[in-house]
């Protein structure tokens, strides 16, 4: 977070990268998701948007892995069902039209988070299949 301070922050809907310090990773992606106000003040194009700029920093710095948090569902109160369909969504059209990224993982709270990503991801990937008319 110090890095990030230093660079000046980062602002809604963006994301900006610094090295990854103390930790194990090699780079850390700070996202800044919205504040959820009701759904009429273009939080869900924040929200992917800070998903994109993550994923797009990740290709431009030749990363093969990058992990996720639900962005936005804790304090900033956006809801869960909703957050993970846009997280999920964006990455998985973005890995469509991206292969340098190998492996996205979805670092969750709780069960009821991985719970809801899970049912959201498989709801998604059947709809992908369906639509490429592939055979289940």
């Amino acid at each position: 977070m110090e890095e990030c301070r230093k660079i000046g922050g980062c602002p809604t809907g963006k994301a900006v990268i610094t090295t990854g310090g103390n930790l194990k990773a090699k780079y850390v992606i700070h996202a800044v998701g919205p504040r959820y106000q009701g759904g009429n003040k273009w939080e869900a194009t924040l929200l992917k948007s800070a998903h994109l700029e993550s994923l797009k920093l990740a290709s431009a710095r030749k990363i093969k892995s990058i992990a996720f948090p639900a962005i936005s569902t804790g304090i900033y109160g956006y809801p869960l069902n909703d957050a993970a369909n846009i997280a999920l969504k964006t990455t998985i059209d973005y890995l469509n039209k991206h292969s340098d990224i190998e492996l996205v993982r979805f670092v969750l709270f709780d069960h009821k988070t991985y719970d809801i990503y899970t049912e959201k991801l498989k709801k998604l990937l059947y709809l992908e299949r369906r639509n490429n008319n592939e055979v289940l």
